[in-house]
């Protein structure tokens, strides 16, 4: 099952497969990370408002030399921000040192307020709306739009009542979540699904597990590179390893080749080893409509 090196979006715009993603990289060290990427073949850098490193990872493509044409740049409106996401935008815009976005992202269908719980007096449907109304007023500043820890329910919600379809969906992947469902949905309606936490995060038992390591004696590869791979294997899927040490980032991005028999025996870990790193239940709004045991 050949990696792509891109996937095409439902406007048309190519999005590279493999991606940088700054979640819990510290200050200091996304810089870094950011401009060692760029330098070598990534050309898509992946944050977020509440990642609190938006301005970092502009001076991180600043230092790299890239020109801002050559890549493709996501950002997320922020929980506490989705009452007013008009501002939210010119912030992360203003942060990140760029004229405009690739791709603008609801982080999560999760209104919160700035003290951290929910916001029971915003219907994220709403934002969802005023993200579409920017997105049409500003093809300057945004390319596409699309959200992130979206459910079949709340997709279901959000595409009865819109006339744009989300680009993607950013959801957590890794062999003990696979999300097949989920997945399926999002092809069916033309969304792109995006990776996160490929891994399952830090000190993850899958860097450990039997299957993975056994993949990767056979390509001689690091397991990390393995469970990377896979979502680059799964059709129409992009994927964002993370790391701000200059090796890894550099290893991270050289995906290999998988058989359809390597990614059932991948996929069927879930079988016997399920687990998710970011559960929905943090926002406080429960779990967000997902149902998976996970």
């Amino acid at each position: 099952m050949p990696v792509s090196p891109n996937t095409k979006l439902n406007t048309g715009a190519i999005m590279p497969t493999v991606g940088l993603g700054t979640w819990k990289s510290k200050p200091g060290e996304v810089e870094h990370a950011v401009e060692v990427a760029l330098r070598h073949g990534y050309r898509h850098i992946d944050t977020a408002t509440a990642y609190s490193n938006e301005a970092e990872v502009g001076k991180g493509i600043k230092a790299s030399g890239v020109p801002r044409e050559e890549f493709f740049l996501t950002t997320k409106l922020n929980n506490p921000d989705m009452g007013h996401p008009k501002e939210a935008l010119q912030y992360s815009l203003k942060q990140l040192d760029t004229p405009y976005l690739d791709l603008w992202l609801m982080h999560w269908p999760a209104p919160m307020t700035k003290e951290g719980g929910p916001d029971k007096s915003i219907d994220w449907l709403d934002t969802w709306h005023q993200m579409v109304s920017l997105y049409k007023a500003h093809p300057d500043k945004i390319k596409a739009i699309g959200v992130s820890n979206f459910c079949v329910p709340y997709l279901e919600r959000l595409l009865a009542s819109s006339d744009v379809v989300p680009a993607v969906n950013q959801i957590e992947l890794h062999p003990s979540c696979p999300q097949q469902e989920l997945v399926d949905f999002c092809k069916s309606k033309g969304i792109v699904v995006t990776a996160y936490s490929p891994l399952g995060s830090d000190g993850s038992p899958l860097l450990k597990n039997e299957v993975v390591n056994k993949i990767a004696e056979k390509y001689k590869v690091a397991p990390a590179i393995v469970l990377i791979s896979l979502q680059a294997n799964r059709p129409g899927i992009n994927v964002l390893p993370k790391s701000v040490t200059k090796e890894r980032v550099i290893s991270n991005f050289n995906v290999i080749d998988l058989t359809d028999e390597e990614v059932k025996e991948l996929n069927d870990i879930s079988k016997t080893a399920m687990f998710r790193v970011c559960h929905p239940n943090w926002t406080g709004w429960g779990n967000l409509g997902f149902t998976e045991a996970v």
